[in-house]
């Protein structure tokens, strides 16, 4: 008798959980999961040399472009990169490229390509302890108060498949802008 209560405890909990709806992992639930959580340490070069820490970026609003020399697809999206640092660098937005190339390579593809964003070139085990990029390119916009306030892959304001997003990802900045005027 205990065993056949057991194994319909087991049916009636296995049944009750097939109820609720399965979150399959996919590039965009990891960027959904970082919504609201801080932005983590981390430590870099710029492409001059000089050291660049996280904590640089306390107290601004901030995006954050992952991205490296040989991807054509983090290529692809740097004019509208650039026309975000055109709209949004006045009012005090820091754009930050975080790349695993080494600086001098950043600093001359930033020279021949007119990359706008401050390069910060860390180790690819840095990129990946940051645990914030989810593949190349991956784009990140941090708050005022440090936390992740939305992430996706690809800017495109032209391509279908990435326009809506990058809509969100532009009415976020402006939102988080509106709601901190102090930041400009």
């Amino acid at each position: 008798m205990k065993i056949y209560f057991a194994a319909f405890l087991l049916i009636a909990g296995l049944a009750s959980a097939q109820e609720k709806p399965v979150k399959w992992a996919t590039q965009e639930t990891f960027f959904e999961d970082l919504v609201g959580k801080p932005l983590p340490e981390f430590h870099g070069l710029t492409v001059d040399g000089k050291k660049f820490s996280s904590k640089q970026l306390e107290n601004k609003i901030t995006v954050i472009n992952f991205w490296f020399e040989k991807c054509p697809p983090c290529i692809a999206e740097m004019p509208a990169l650039n026309k975000l640092v055109a709209q949004y660098k006045a009012k005090g937005i820091r754009f930050i490229g975080i790349t695993h190339d080494l600086p001098a390579n950043a600093k001359r593809f930033q020279k021949r390509n007119g990359y706008q964003y401050e390069i910060v070139s860390l180790t690819l085990d840095e990129i990946q302890k940051l645990n914030i990029n989810h593949g190349f390119p991956s784009n990140v916009l941090v708050g005022r108060n440090g936390k992740i306030i939305y992430a996706t892959a690809n800017i495109s304001f032209s391509d279908a498949a990435f326009k809506a997003k990058s809509i969100l990802f532009e009415e976020k900045l402006k939102t988080e802008i509106k709601n901190h005027p102090e930041a400009n």
